[in-house]
């Protein structure tokens, strides 16, 4: 339960940077940014449920980039501190990786 905690506030945390870096991204407030991440690892949750491995992080496909932005761009219909336009929900995904292919074997 701790864990899950200190995740939350940390996501929270890397919301509130990346409102500061990103144009198109932003979130008011830490408590705007917690609930943020709640709200997008719920939804990921649920599209993992899905959609299976192809949503993952671990995927890192096609289907994973575009599921997380839209997850990120949706998120803010739910967060009223959170406002995201196109651009800055594909900007934040881009340099970690989700648009690469896995190197998974078949």
């Amino acid at each position: 339960m701790l864990g899950t905690a200190i995740r939350f506030v940390f996501s929270a945390l890397v919301l509130l940077v990346v409102s500061l870096l990103v144009p198109g991204f932003r979130v008011g407030g830490f408590t705007g940014a917690l609930l943020a991440a709640v709200v997008i690892a719920l939804f990921g949750r649920g599209l993992q449920a899905l959609f299976g491995r192809q949503a993952s992080p671990q995927g890192r496909g096609l289907v994973s980039f575009v599921l997380a932005a839209l997850v990120i761009y949706f998120a803010q219909f739910f967060v009223p501190a959170m406002r995201v336009n196109l651009l800055g929900a594909l900007l934040p995904l881009s340099p970690s990786g989700s648009s690469m292919p896995s190197s998974r074997p078949n």
